[in-house]
């Protein structure tokens, strides 16, 4: 404990001691609910949620006059807390009576406080194993009686169905919806459905449409697809299309993962663009022929490659070119960059893997596959180029959001991890979210064993093979954390000559990794593993525990197996090297210790490891040398152990850095996406008459007084509900096309701007400055548009086919652009052929192109039911 602390008082301590009283209010409830009869409990929660629901809406919708997000959420979070304040302690009891009853589990005290933490709006850290999936299920509860919704937001779809599959009864004994969202699939919790998995927590998860599982009362889902569907509703072109109502509440799970680890990387809708791929097969081949510290430079610290002078020259003669950098060379020079990238700092089976003739990109800090996303601005296509396999067209974006900006869209927002103190200070400043470390149900009982450090990275993997085949022999459960596909391979090869069975869990067996990471801790088991693999999936000693329909006599088998594995010393976690973040490190180590569980880790280290090499510095190597120790014989070294630690601070700093930097860049961005989807909000869901006068007024005020006076002749004859309906569309879709050119524009301003430091000028003050006039400019473009497609559009009653039996006129649209661009339109009898594109307006994100009629899915859209 730190000199204040002893004076002041531990501040996490006095922090959970504020709980004490409403930890006993909860507690002194339960009698009187236990009473209750089950239909007693439904209609109370019900009761509850009628009168909360009332003026959580009121209080909702008057926070929305203010455009000022930050400000906009502090009132927000500030107004739910006091309304929800009072009825705080018998929620939370109703949840465990609930809990009880549907599944058998009761909460205990320190996992009511780590509700209530969350509930506040704060970071909930519990270690594995402490229950957090249980946990959420208080304030997501409380929260949802608001009627606003309730997001928890999960790092893949498997836990996603999972949770909300397990949870489920809970929500449903007390009168509440559930719904799930994937990248492929759609499903809300129903107890009269029943499907044919083998997964007890999986069966009542019924299919259904998307919209159907926002709406209800508690939403589970990736952290991918909440911020995809966020991306997709504001491409919208009519409101049945959109899949997501408010973003009131939502607790992030495993939110270390998802809001600092997957930060760096913005999701993206994007489309084809026409940029050729013969380019990049020629300069992978071209930079092959360069030599490394010659012709090039590489930083790997600060991930950088620069052409040298010899390397330039090679190059200009390989393309014929006289001088690379002409400025008609644009072009090449991109290309030369993003393929020296590619073919100098991006490594097969370390950065992406190769499957089924594609890259996919592995991620650095759990080892999964990110199947879909895709490195930006041409560095794919030059990996793809590199490894010879199918070069994929460049893309243009249509829409894209980074994960801190998509998650302080929420009025409420709170988060929960195993491993979130380190990062303390990033959530505080960016996020505006405090920790609270949550005390064990149980003494943690785990034994951290001192770092073994080997000269060489040889020595060190034969090391941990020898060491794993003498554990292994006792028959004590292993797990061993590596770093990258390769390292993981490597020791499976090792282990496979030893002849110890093991099981590899990487990015190329991912499949089933809940499954395999459960099992884990089975009497015997060896698994490999990158990485935080199966994180959110506890290790129960003796393997996962049987299903309640279970035989007698395996729950006596499997009881007997749990027996075994706790007298051996519990489950052993072995480490192959130091991540650069302390905090994965901590994320390993706690696979082990589960609730009081026995148990052990211990790290292996080699002076070639990427973290002593690039950032260890001098100091460890002469430490080392000093030392005069055999490569085969491990070293057990305060000083050295410490100076590990100051390195892995160090990076953590300078990650810290880079990602507030890109905040602070991406905040320019995020308020024009705030002021352009607010103005979209407003066009796409005006209805009343007041709002279709107030779209008219603004589009008039663009117009001189001549042109006013043509287009009121022009619109004269139109009834007001066609006159709003184009009106709607041609303003829509003169900010989309506009929106999509400055995204372009604002990505090239981003990619240059560093320039100007160069000019002794900082480049963020220029690319505020830059940024607000580009966004001025693309305010006035859209207001251009609006008023020449309206001056242009025309009218054209036609008579009816003899197949349609309707009195009505039909409606077509037509401009100067001879309908290669139909306006989107409402009229139910719109005259399109079924390969026309469909006159809604909707764009297949996949494509970015418009769907034709016949395979437009919007099957509510007024056109479609004509």
């Amino acid at each position: 404990m730190g000199f204040l602390s002893r004076v002041f008082g531990d501040p996490n301590q006095k922090e959970v001691g504020r709980f004490t009283g409403f930890v006993n209010k909860v507690n002194s409830l339960e009698a009187e609910l236990e009473k209750l009869s089950d239909e007693e409990l439904k209609n109370t929660s019900l009761n509850l949620k009628e009168e909360i629901s009332q003026q959580a809406r009121v209080i909702w919708d008057s926070a929305q006059v203010i455009d000022d997000r930050p400000e906009r959420n502090k009132q927000l979070k500030k107004a739910l807390n006091e309304l929800l304040e009072p009825y705080e302690a018998r929620a939370f009891a109703l949840v465990r009576e609930a809990s009880k009853r549907a599944i058998g589990l009761r909460h205990y005290d320190v996992q009511i406080i780590g509700g209530a933490v969350l509930h506040q709006g704060q970071i909930a850290e519990m270690k594995t194993g402490e229950g957090k999936t249980l946990v959420a299920s208080l304030a997501l509860y409380l929260n949802a009686l608001t009627g606003l919704g309730a997001h928890l937001v999960t790092v893949n779809d498997y836990l996603a169905r999972r949770d909300a599959g397990w949870i489920g009864p809970i929500y449903d004994f007390l009168g509440l919806t559930v719904g799930v969202i994937g990248p492929q699939f759609a499903l809300i919790y129903d107890t009269k459905f029943t499907s044919e998995e083998d997964n007890e927590r999986l069966k009542h998860l019924r299919p259904c449409a998307k919209q159907d599982a926002y709406r209800a009362d508690i939403t589970y889902g990736t952290n991918n697809e909440f911020g995809f569907d966020y991306l997709r509703d504001n491409m919208a072109q009519d409101p049945t299309q959109l899949a997501q109502r408010e973003l009131a509440y939502a607790i992030v799970d495993e939110v270390d993962s998802i809001l600092i680890d997957e930060a760096r990387t913005p999701l993206i809708i994007s489309a084809a663009s026409s940029e050729s791929a013969d380019l990049y097969a020629q300069f992978a081949v071209h930079i092959k022929q360069l030599k490394k510290d010659i012709d090039y430079k590489t930083d790997e610290k600060a991930r950088t490659s620069s052409l040298e002078p010899s390397g330039i020259h090679k190059l200009e003669q390989l393309l014929g070119v006289p001088n690379l950098y002409d400025p008609e060379n644009v072009r090449l020079v991109h290309h030369a960059d993003v393929s020296l990238r590619a073919e100098a700092l991006f490594a097969k089976n370390r950065d992406y893997v190769v499957k089924d003739g594609e890259v996919i990109i592995v991620d650095e800090f759990t080892g999964r596959m990110l199947q879909g996303r895709r490195y930006s601005g041409g560095l794919h296509q030059a990996i793809e180029a590199k490894e010879k396999v199918n070069i994929k067209e460049e893309s243009v974006t249509l829409a894209t959001i980074t994960f801190q900006n998509l998650f302080r869209l929420y009025g409420k927002l709170a988060g929960m991890t195993g491993t979130a103190v380190t990062e303390a200070e990033e959530f505080s400043k960016i996020y505006g979210l405090e920790v609270v470390t949550i005390p064990t149900h149980r003494p943690n009982q785990r034994i951290d064993r001192e770092d073994a450090i080997y000269k060489s990275e040889g020595a060190k993997f034969n090391a941990v093979a020898k060491d794993i085949q003498a554990i292994n022999a006792t028959g004590q459960p292993i797990l061993i954390g590596t770093v990258s596909v390769a390292k993981s391979e490597r020791l499976s090869r090792i282990l496979k000559n030893l002849k110890v069975p093991h099981t590899v869990l990487n990015a190329k067996h991912h499949q089933k990794e809940g499954e395999i990471i459960a099992q884990a801790g089975r009497l015997g088991a060896v698994t490999v593993a990158t990485n935080m693999a199966g994180r959110g999936v506890d290790i129960i000693l003796g393997g996962a525990a049987p299903a309640s329909t279970a035989s007698d006599k395996d729950i006596e088998t499997w009881e007997k197996a749990h027996q075994d594995v706790l007298e051996l010393g519990g489950l052993f976690v072995v480490a192959t090297e130091r991540h650069e973040s302390r905090r994965i490190d901590n994320q390993l180590r706690g696979r082990s210790g589960r609730q009081g569980d026995p148990g052990a880790s211990q790290f292996y280290l080699s002076m070639e490891d990427d973290l002593m090499r690039i950032f260890g510095g001098d100091r460890m190597k002469g430490l080392m040398e000093r030392l005069n120790m055999p490569d085969e014989v491990a070293i057990h070294n305060k000083l050295l152990s410490r100076a590990i630690e100051q390195a892995q601070s160090k990076v953590e700093t300078h990650n810290f850095e880079i990602r507030k930097h890109l905040v602070e860049y991406d905040d320019v961005m995020n308020k024009h996406r705030e002021a352009i989807y607010r103005s979209r909000h407003r066009v796409l869901h005006a209805k009343s008459p007041e709002a279709a006068e107030q779209l008219h007024a603004s589009i008039m005020e663009s117009m001189s007084q001549e042109e006013g006076e043509e287009y009121k002749k022009k619109i004269k004859d139109w009834q007001p509900e066609l006159l709003f309906s184009v009106e709607r569309a041609v303003t829509l879709r003169a900010i989309d096309v506009l929106w999509v050119e400055h995204l372009g524009t604002m990505e090239d301003l981003r990619e240059s701007i560093g320039l100007r430091a160069h000019g002794q000028r900082d480049p963020l003050v220029e690319y505020k400055q830059e940024a607000y006039n580009l966004f001025t400019l693309l305010q006035q473009n859209i207001n251009s548009q609006i008023r020449e497609m309206l001056l242009h559009v025309q009218i054209e009653p036609q008579a009816p086919p003899p197949t349609v039996e309707t009195g009505q006129p039909r409606t077509v649209l037509s401009g100067p652009d001879k309908g290669e661009d139909k306006l989107p339109a409402t009229k139910s009898d719109l005259k399109v052929g079924r390969n026309d594109p469909c006159p809604c307006g909707a764009v297949n994100p996949e494509t970015g192109r418009p769907y034709k009629y016949k395979n437009c899915g919007l099957v509510n859209a007024p056109h479609h039911r004509g």
